[in-house]
């Protein structure tokens, strides 16, 4: 068989249940570590619940994904995950979702392993989320998860620092509501609202525009141009206020 006979039957066989994501709406993709428990339970050492060198490589793996060939509206983290708001028209690939999930999680993965010194890696899973309020609700959901699981991993830590056993702090915690949560850590001296805002609230990533004074090429003369820089968010704001900071946000990139 012809190499080029050989080579149209193979592609053929990768390609029968080629989905690409459609135009209607906007898109979500999600990375969520893939078994970060073992690696930051055991392969690491690691300050606890939260430590600064594990946030420093998530933020710069969310920097590098600004920089893969998408073009994104806003990017957020918590814990062990990155979300990325498509622009409609920033998607590649001819929008083939096999491409997209393959080359966010593969380059997420590579960004974050080489900046902890320790392999990490991530999948990914893509949401449409319709419009503008959708996303709202979208990055509001994954703040509220922020909120309980550092709620959650605070109070777990103290008990282990307490004595108890994995499965004991697990089992006592278990069934204990948020206010009852919060009474813990205020019980042990944590005031949970004094909290770095990126254990409780994540953060968030988008470009800006600033004028620069600059030259003009053709006449020489000094002429202020706009240009965009990548800033984070390190001081959210929570629930409702969470939700008007996203579409002011959202508004002034749609603008």
């Amino acid at each position: 068989m012809k190499f080029e006979d050989l080579d149209a039957a193979m592609r053929a066989r990768e390609t029968p249940n080629e989905t690409r994501l459609s135009k209607h709406g906007l898109w979500v993709a999600r990375l969520d570590g893939r078994g970060f428990t073992r690696l930051t339970k055991e392969l690491l050492t690691l300050e606890k619940p939260f430590d600064l060198r594990f946030h420093d490589a998530m933020s710069h793996a969310l920097a590098h994904l600004f920089g893969c060939g998408f073009t994104l509206r806003m990017g957020y983290s918590q814990s062990d995950e990155i979300s990325l708001l498509f622009e409609p028209d920033g998607i590649p690939f001819e929008r083939k979702t096999r491409k997209i999930l393959s080359v966010l999680a593969g380059e997420a993965s590579a960004c974050f392993s080489l900046s902890l010194g320790s392999l990490g890696a991530f999948d990914c899973r893509l949401s449409n989320v319709e419009d503008e309020n959708g996303a709202v609700d979208y990055f509001r959901w994954r703040q509220a998860d922020a909120a309980r699981n550092a709620l959650g991993a605070h109070c777990y830590w103290i008990l282990r620092r307490q004595g108890l056993s994995p499965r004991a702090a697990t089992k006592r915690l278990d069934g204990l509501s948020l206010a009852q949560k919060r009474e813990f850590l205020s019980e042990n001296d944590v005031d949970f609202e004094a909290l770095p805002r990126w254990q409780t609230r994540g953060f968030a990533a988008f470009y800006e525009t600033f004028e620069k004074e600059a030259t003009d090429r053709k006449s020489g003369a000094s002429v202020m141009a706009r240009r965009k820089r990548l800033v984070f968010e390190r001081e959210l704001p929570f629930g409702d206020d969470f939700g008007a900071w996203l579409r002011q946000r959202l508004g002034e990139r749609q603008a």
